[in-house]
């Protein structure tokens, strides 16, 4: 019997291409297991803002909007790494959420959550709001499956790779979580 791979969707709350972000999210596709597959879901930025009336329950939302709730329905689990925008979650992120509200993607989802920062707090507040945000739609967020990184820059290699090894090991720890959470 061929089975399908377990497939984890990673979303960057930051937009920038080479963010701190982005590459926390690629070394956690490396802790995956064989046979895991790990998608990154590209299109924050394309999503119209977010307008109940223009998703309306007798027609097809925004082409965008339905790629973005289709990705996360062929999704076992979501790992989302994020920085902290003016004390809270940045605004291209949270409107991808809002998307999803009333659709119901994050029902029982395992999910993972990740804050980014240059500083010593280690975007506190935005992981918080994150956080209650996707428990008040359901997401299943383990308790190991929340991690704040502060001083980014410090535990980032050249190459964009993590280079701490405490911050690895709380990334082991938190992708064990993870699957933990789908099994």
């Amino acid at each position: 019997m061929n089975q399908r791979p377990l497939i984890v969707v990673g979303i960057s709350g930051s937009l920038r291409s080479l963010s701190a972000n982005s590459r926390i999210l690629a070394s956690v596709e490396g802790m995956l297991p064989a046979g895991a597959a790990f998608r990154t879901y590209e299109g924050v930025a394309s999503l119209p803002a977010f307008n109940p009336d223009l998703d309306p329950d007798d027609a097809e939302p925004p082409e965008a909007v339905a790629e973005w709730r289709q990705t996360l329905r062929s999704a076992d689990a979501v790992v989302i790494c994020t920085p902290e925008y003016a004390r809270g979650v940045p605004g291209s992120l949270k409107n991808a959420l809002d998307w999803v509200v009333s659709s119901g993607e994050f029902m029982a989802m395992p999910t993972a959550v990740i804050s980014v920062s240059p500083h010593p707090e280690g975007g506190a507040t935005a992981l918080g709001s994150l956080v209650q945000t996707l428990k008040m739609m359901s997401a299943t967020i383990p308790d190991n499956a929340i991690l704040a990184v502060p001083f980014a820059s410090r535990k980032l290699g050249a190459d964009g790779s993590v280079t701490d090894a405490g911050t690895l090991t709380s990334l082991r720890g938190l992708a064990g979580a993870l699957l933990q959470a789908v099994t």
